[in-house]
């Protein structure tokens, strides 16, 4: 890794050198030919840097991270732009049944088990190996039993920096036995750069190409219903500020404390890989078009946990990110209706998410 490199992102390889449950931790820079980049950590495939330029060409680091790898370790926010799984979001009381045999799971969000449990992906160490200048893969191997998942999975990710400014992650699976799996990344977004204190989301400018989302009970999980985002504050299907139903006395909001709800995206056919959201920054310009084969995105508009600690001394106050989470639907496995979260030996889970960014034209 070069100084220019370094320099760009304004990260240190060696901050983030350590040994974690017998592993080397490293840090992982990928710089396409616009001298733009992104930062990548095996911790947790964490992302820690995304430095894109404003409509006045000033780069600026775009997502939440930390610039050390002690203080990704001990970040409060164990899922802040990291690797999720086995099972990405939420399943009721942690429990499913699968071939007629009841499962039960870590359960870490009250009653219910959240993204993968105690010891998710977000947690671990993966192999990586270097593709190139603007390719990272990362490999890992979750243990049968795990968290109280049947089947072994072998699993790798690979995060590529176009010279479009478009970070690409592709995910690949495949298990020995048959289980569940919904991977996804949480990356917490913040398009007008990071700062002391990082701007509040709420004047972001949100379109989602969805007609439908998931309304949540008070604990988080999907009531099983489909409903129309049409004449509510969940409509985003023309583009609107986050911030201007946020607030609106809304039992739906009330039980995610903001948006933390799972949208239904509109598709031709299942597994294409298709337009899924736009966000737009107002002051700086800078946008993020997302485009992903998954049937669902998860709007989370960083409701909790304010005033969290990050790069270079900058601070994340509550609702200072936004989160695009590509995936299945929470609760799938007890709803047969919705999408299949279901792999079988022999089957390959296959994703495919495209975070681009750009300038408002």
């Amino acid at each position: 890794m070069n100084t220019t490199e370094e320099e760009i992102c304004g990260l240190k390889r060696e901050n983030f050198q350590s040994t974690i449950d017998g592993k080397k931790t490293d840090l992982y820079i990928l710089k396409n030919a616009k001298n733009h980049a992104v930062a990548i950590t095996n911790y947790g495939g964490a992302i820690v840097a995304i430095m894109v330029p404003d409509k006045n060409g000033k780069l600026a680091n775009v997502i939440q991270g930390q610039d050390n790898i002690q203080d990704v370790v001990k970040c409060p926010i164990r899922y802040q732009s990291r690797l999720i799984g086995r099972f990405g979001n939420r399943i009721c009381k942690g429990q499913f049944t699968l071939n007629g045999k009841k499962y039960n799971l870590y359960t870490n969000d009250g009653a219910n088990h959240l993204h993968g449990g105690k010891t998710g992906y977000n947690i671990r160490v993966w192999d990586a190996h270097r593709m190139g200048e603007q390719s990272v893969a990362l490999s890992l191997v979750s243990a049968y039993g795990e968290e109280g998942y049947t089947g072994e999975i072998k699993i790798d990710v690979e995060y590529t920096f176009t010279d479009k400014d478009e970070l690409v992650i592709e995910y690949l699976a495949t298990t020995n036995k048959k289980t569940i799996i919904n991977l996804t990344n949480h990356a917490y977004f913040s398009l007008a750069g990071i700062a002391n204190p990082t701007p509040t989301i709420e004047n972001l400018i949100c379109q989602l190409n969805a007609d439908f989302y998931l309304p949540i009970d008070t604990t988080s999980i999907p009531t099983g219903e489909i409903r129309k985002v049409e004449g509510t504050p969940f409509d985003f299907r023309t583009p609107k500020a986050i911030g201007q139903d946020i607030n609106t006395d809304n039992e739906q909001l009330k039980n995610g404390t903001g948006y933390d709800h799972c949208y239904v995206l509109n598709k031709k056919e299942e597994n294409e890989l298709s337009f899924a959201a736009l966000m737009t920054e107002p002051v700086s310009g800078r946008t993020l078009k997302v485009y992903t084969t998954e049937p669902g995105i998860q709007l989370y508009t960083d409701n909790f946990d304010a005033c969290k600690k990050g790069q270079n001394g900058a601070s994340f106050p509550l609702r200072s990110a936004v989160c695009l989470e590509a995936q299945h639907f929470p609760d799938s496995p007890n709803r047969p209706y919705f999408p299949s979260v279901v792999l079988k030996p022999g089957q390959q889970y296959k994703q495919k998410t495209i975070y681009q960014f750009g300038i408002k034209d």
